[in-house]
């Protein structure tokens, strides 16, 4: 879904994502390790699959995360 070769991100959508992940949030500090953990482990999951993904890390969490935070079945099906 996000693999695609140069894939423009739209920078407000990302800053209105990361806002509602820190909004939901009891603890802004605790997403934020979350963010940076999952951000780490797409980054090792990219570079073990050899795959070329354009979008960094961080912003592949943040999407993921309030995907997951605005679509619950979304974590439901794993």
């Amino acid at each position: 879904m996000y693999k695609r070769p140069y894939q423009q991100i739209d920078s407000t959508e990302i800053t209105r994502r990361a806002a509602d992940l820190v909004s939901a949030a009891s603890n802004r500090y605790r997403i934020t390790v979350q963010v940076a953990n999952r951000a780490k482990r797409c980054r090792y999951e990219d570079f073990d699959n050899g795959d070329e993904n354009t979008i960094k890390p961080v912003l592949r969490a943040i999407i993921e995360m309030s995907d997951e935070l605005n679509q619950p079945q979304i974590i439901a099906d794993r």
